[in-house]
C-alpha cells in the first residue's frame, strides 16, 4: 500500500486501499414502500446519513432476483433486481445519487451456486443425465445397488447432507445434485467453461451500470476436488480448515484470475472475497496481485476481547497480506457474524459489550488498510433476542432447530421515535421484530449526543480521513501493560487499547480521541485512545 494516505478525493484507482466501506443489509436498512422489508428506495433516502457518517462506499448485500430461500444468496436471475427491493431503474438512480455524494457502490456476487429456480437448473432437471444442461451443475449417480445413497459423505454448511436426489423426467428416482448450502442452492460446476462465461457477462452487466466493485460470496468455494473424496470428519459441518475437501481447492485461483481480468477493464473498481481459510499462506494466495484485490480476513471478528488475542489477530492478518504485498482488511461483524456488542458482553452484560465495541472500533479504524462496517455497528446495536417463532434463517430449519442461525444480527435498524418500528418502516409488521428497548439507540437519539457511539464513529472517520498521522502501511508495536496493546503508524498515530481490569497510563502524546472518558488521566478498562 502507498505510504500516502488516501482521502475521499484520493487517487481514483487506489481509493479502495484505505477506504471505509459500509455494509448495507438491504432487508434491514430502510423500508420506504411500507411492506416491512428494506428496499433500494430506502437506501437512496438514507444517502444523506451515509454521507454524514463519512464512508467511502457501500456494499449492498444480495439484491438480485431471488426466491429468497437464503435471503438473496439463492439467485434466480443474476442480471436483474428482485422486486422486493425495486427494479433496475431504482438501482441506476441509487448508483447515480450515491456517486453525486462521492459514495461508491459495490454489490454482492454469488458465483458458487444459483437458486433451484434459476433457468439453468430448471433446464437441468428436464434434460436428463449426461446432458449439457446438467453439466453446468454437479450431478452424480447415487451409491448402492439402487443409487439411493448420496455420492459421498459431504455435509451442507446449513446442516444435513450436501446432496439432494431428484426425480427424473420419466418419474423414476434419479441422480443427486450437490448443494454445499441449502437444497435450494445447487452448486455450479466450475469445470464447465460456460459457467465462467456467464459470470463474465453478469459482471460486465453491473460494471457497465456504474458499479464500483463486488463482494464475492464463498470465494474459497467454487472449485471442487477431482473425484469428490469423502470428508474425514463429516460431523464437522463447518470447520474452516485448509484440509476440508469442500473448500479452498487449488483450482479456485484460476477462477479469481479470470474475475480479476474482467475488473481490469474497469479502472478504479475492486473486489473483496469472503475467504474462510486457516493459514496465512492459504489466505495470501487469494490476494496475489492478479487475484482478489482484497480478502476478508475474519480473525479480528472472531477473537475474544483479550489483549493477546487481539494483538495476535492483527499481527497475523498483516503477516498474511505482507506475504504478497496486498492490502489488509478489517471488520468486527457482518450479516453472518454476531454483533460485537453481544460478542464482547461478559455474561450477557451489553453495557460492557458496548464499551468494548467502541474501543475496538477505534482499534480497527487506526489500522492500515480497508475497513468494513456492518450497518448498525455505528449505533452500538447488540444482537436481538428473538423468539423462536420469529426466526426465518434457513439454518434454523435445516439444523432441526438446534442452531438459531443469523437472524439476531440482521434485525432492522432503528432510525427515530420511541417505539418500534422506529422509522424503519411505516408498517409495524417488519420482517424481523425490532426490540422495544432499542429506543435509546436510534439514529435520532444519538445524532446530537456527542458521547454516543454514532458520534464516536463520525469523529473517528473524520480524523482518519483528514489527519496525515494515519499514513503508512505498517504498525510498530509498543510495550504495553498486561492485558493491553499499543501500536504506532508510520505517520505518527498511536493507538492504545486497555483490555485489562484496571486503569493504565497512556503512551506519551496528545490525545486525539478516546472511546470513553479518561479516568484521572488514565486509560480506563474497556477503552481505546488515539494519540499523536
Amino acid at each position: 500500500m502507498s505510504e500516502q494516505y488516501v482521502s475521499n478525493s484520493g487517487p481514483a484507482d487506489d481509493w479502495w486501499r484505505s477506504a471505509v466501506v459500509y455494509q448495507v443489509y438491504p432487508r434491514s436498512f430502510s423500508d420506504l414502500n411500507g411492506d416491512g422489508v428494506g428496499d433500494l428506495a430506502g437506501v437512496i433516502d438514507k444517502l444523506g446519513y451515509l454521507e454524514l457518517l463519512g464512508v467511502d462506499a457501500i456494499w449492498l448485500s444480495p439484491i438480485m432476483r431471488s426466491p429468497m430461500a437464503d435471503h438473496g444468496y439463492d439467485v434466480s436471475d443474476p442480471r436483474d433486481i428482485d422486486p422486493l427491493f425495486g427494479d433496475l431503474s431504482v438501482f441506476d438512480r441509487l448508483v447515480r445519487e450515491a456517486h453525486d455524494r462521492d459514495i461508491r457502490v459495490t454489490m454482492d456476487l454469488v458465483p458458487n451456486h444459483t437458486s433451484d429456480q434459476h433457468a439453468w437448473f430448471t433446464a437441468a432437471l428436464a434434460a436428463g443425465p449426461g446432458s449439457r444442461e446438467r453439466a453446468r451443475y454437479i450431478f452424480r449417480d447415487g451409491l448402492g445397488d439402487d443409487g439411493s445413497l448420496p455420492p459421498n459423505n459431504w455435509t451442507s454448511v446449513f446442516g444435513g447432507p450436501a446432496w439432494s436426489r431428484i426425480t427424473e423426467p420419466d418419474g423414476t428416482p434419479g441422480q443427486w445434485y450437490m448443494h454445499l448450502f441449502a437444497p435450494q442452492q445447487p452448486d455450479l460446476n466450475w469445470d464447465n467453461l460456460e459457467v465462467l462465461e456467464d459470470l463474465r457477462t453478469t459482471m460486465r452487466f453491473w460494471l457497465d451500470r456504474g458499479v464500483d466493485g463486488f463482494r464475492i460470496d464463498v470465494s474459497h468455494g467454487m472449485a471442487k476436488p477431482e473425484g469428490l473424496p469423502d470428508m474425514e470428519h463429516p460431523s464437522e459441518i463447518l470447520k474452516h480448515t485448509d484440509d476440508d475437501p469442500r473448500f479452498n481447492r487449488e483450482g479456485v485461483h484460476a477462477i479469481h484470475r479470470a474475475i480479476h481480468a474482467v475488473m481490469d477493464d474497469y479502472p478504479g473498481t475492486f473486489n473483496v472475497g469472503e475467504v474462510w481459510v486457516e493459514s496465512n499462506e492459504a489466505f495470501a494466495k487469494y490476494v496475489r496481485p492478479d487475484e482478489l484485490h482484497l480478502g476478508f480476513n475474519f480473525r479480528l471478528a472472531t477473537v475474544d476481547f483479550d489483549g493477546d488475542q487481539i494483538r495476535e489477530a492483527i499481527a497475523s492478518s498483516l503477516a498474511a497480506t505482507d506475504l504478497v504485498g496486498a492490502t489488509p482488511t478489517w471488520t468486527l461483524s457482518n450479516h453472518d457474524v454476531p454483533r460485537e456488542v453481544s460478542r464482547y458482553a461478559p455474561a450477557g452484560d451489553t453495557g460492557i459489550g458496548e464499551l468494548r465495541a467502541r474501543a475496538m472500533a477505534l482499534v480497527e479504524l487506526a489500522l492500515p488498510g480497508t475497513v468494513f462496517i456492518y450497518n448498525g455497528a455505528e449505533l452500538g446495536l447488540p444482537n436481538a433476542d428473538l423468539p423462536d417463532d420469529a426466526l426465518v434463517d434457513p439454518v434454523w430449519e435445516n439444523s432441526g432447530h438446534t442452531d438459531r442461525g443469523r437472524d439476531e444480527c440482521r434485525v432492522p435498524l432503528p432510525w427515530e421515535g420511541t417505539e418500534p418500528p422506529f422509522g424503519f418502516s411505516s408498517s409495524a409488521d417488519t420482517w424481523l421484530p425490532i426490540p422495544a428497548e432499542w429506543a435509546s439507540l436510534t439514529v435520532e437519539a444519538q445524532l446530537e449526543d456527542i458521547f454516543s457511539t454514532l458520534s464516536l464513529y463520525r469523529q473517528a472517520l473524520e480524523l482518519r480521513y483528514n489527519r496525515p498521522e494515519f499514513s503508512g502501511d505498517t504498525v510498530e508495536w509498543y510495550g504495553a501493560p498486561d492485558g493491553c496493546i499499543a501500536f504506532r503508524r508510520p505517520g505518527g498515530l498511536i493507538c492504545a487499547l486497555n483490555a485489562s481490569d484496571v486503569p493504565v497510563p497512556l503512551p506519551p502524546g496528545q490525545v486525539l480521541l478516546v472511546s470513553t472518558p479518561l479516568d484521572a488521566g488514565l486509560l480506563p478498562p474497556n477503552t481505546a485512545a488515539w494519540l499523536v
